[in-house]
């Protein structure tokens, strides 16, 4: 493929400071997820905290999510990028000096996670809403997904770093990375060039606001079933990634590292999914694209289910993590084209809210059914739900219409 078509966006020197201050902040924010992870795991040996505090990251963005879209369209997208990075930043330097004084305990660490989601519910919805915003709609398919590459690169490194340094200093200085690591997107945001871009009055109603949002996806079949695949593709497929142990220790015996070539094999899948869609010239085909990736992801996590040997689970696993990231990145920019500019954070809300917020309710169900069915039955159970999916809301989109990418 023509480097010029994989890389487009980086003709916008907006998009270029952009990633260069992502890419670092989100490296140092994998860093601390592990480093996080491991610290509660130090203090309670408890598999029920990693839950607690996973729990308490994620469900703020279901529950305010749509409010962060609200702030998204009224006020300006690099004026609240910037503040909830200085946030961010300040939470994970408490983190930091908390662990280093070792006078850190579980229900500070919980606590912290809670801010931080509540600090994502603004920034997911206004960042995806910002992109636009420094590429116009013409490279918008590009930019997210290269958004989607940079994610999953910072999810390699990020880990692997803070392995390391756990290892050597401990988990303190994993979260003093990452506040420093916020600086850099920080610098980014303030070095931008941008157009003025009319926002939503800031007079009416954040009631009113929150409906307008809710009622234009409601009343656009094309955008409410683009939602509707999403919720299904996040509750019942993103959900694979919760049954890995079990897969890893019980089913074929492999131990931690069998998780690590799992998970290993589930991020290269995603990643050359990214490219793939980096790749693309322009955003037409993308309502078949999302229904076939859905169906794709389906039989994927069908097969490993059933996978007789530990290898060949493996393997299954790239396709299922290449078809999640394909749809993923189609109904992302499906959204924001069929958004108009006064309510795109809205609606990008909603996304997150659906994706990201859905997590730990999927997670529960994947681990339930789990319990009662074993994990074989439940991924083959998820990976059915992921084939009606395409077959229900996934048609819906094709019968829809309406622009070129949807």
């Amino acid at each position: 493929m023509p480097a010029s078509t994989l890389t487009r966006s980086f003709r916008h020197p907006n998009y270029r400071l952009y990633v260069a201050g992502q890419l670092v902040s989100l490296t140092g924010t994998w860093m601390q997820n592990v480093a996080q992870a491991w610290l509660i795991y130090r203090l309670t040996d408890s598999s029920l905290a990693l839950g607690v505090a996973g729990f308490a990251s994620q469900v703020p963005v279901f529950l305010l999510a749509l409010l962060g879209g609200v702030l998204a369209d009224r006020y300006p997208k690099r004026a609240l990028l910037l503040a909830c990075s200085a946030v961010a930043l300040v939470q994970a330097a408490v983190l930091a000096g908390l662990t280093l004084a070792g006078r850190v305990e579980v229900w500070q660490v919980v606590l912290m996670a809670t801010l931080l989601g509540v600090v994502n519910a603004v920034e997911i919805p206004t960042r995806h809403s910002f992109v636009v915003e420094m590429v116009g709609k013409d490279d918008l398919h590009n930019a997210i997904a290269l958004n989607s590459s940079m994610f999953h690169l910072a999810r390699i490194l990020g880990p692997s770093i803070a392995g390391v340094l756990v290892g050597l200093v401990g988990e303190g200085w994993c979260f003093a990375v990452n506040a420093l690591s916020f600086l850099a997107v920080m610098a980014s945001l303030a070095s931008m060039r941008l157009e003025p871009v009319a926002a939503t009055s800031a007079m009416s109603g954040v009631g009113r606001h929150l409906w307008e949002g809710i009622a234009f996806a409601w009343r656009t079949p094309r955008v409410r079933a683009i939602l509707a695949l999403i919720a299904v593709a996040s509750s019942m497929g993103a959900s694979y990634l919760v049954l890995l142990p079990v897969f890893a220790g019980t089913v074929f015996g492999q131990g931690a590292g069998g998780l690590g070539m799992l998970t290993a094999s589930a991020g290269l899948g995603s990643l050359a999914g990214a490219l793939l869609m980096a790749s693309r010239r322009e955003a037409r085909g993308l309502r078949r694209l999302a229904v076939w990736s859905c169906a794709g992801l389906g039989c994927a996590m069908a097969l490993f289910a059933r996978a007789p040997v530990f290898w060949a689970a493996a393997v299954l696993l790239a396709p299922a993590g290449f078809a999640l990231m394909v749809l993923m990145a189609s109904c992302n920019t499906m959204l924001q084209l069929a958004a108009p500019d006064g309510l795109r954070g809205r609606v990008m809300a909603l996304y997150s809210m659906l994706y990201m917020g859905m997590a730990p309710f999927g997670a529960l169900a994947a681990g339930w059914l789990a319990d009662v069915a074993g994990a074989q039955a439940a991924m083959t159970v998820m990976g059915a739900c992921c084939l009606l999916g395409a077959l229900g809301p996934g048609r819906a989109i094709v019968a829809a219409g309406g622009t070129q990418a949807a």
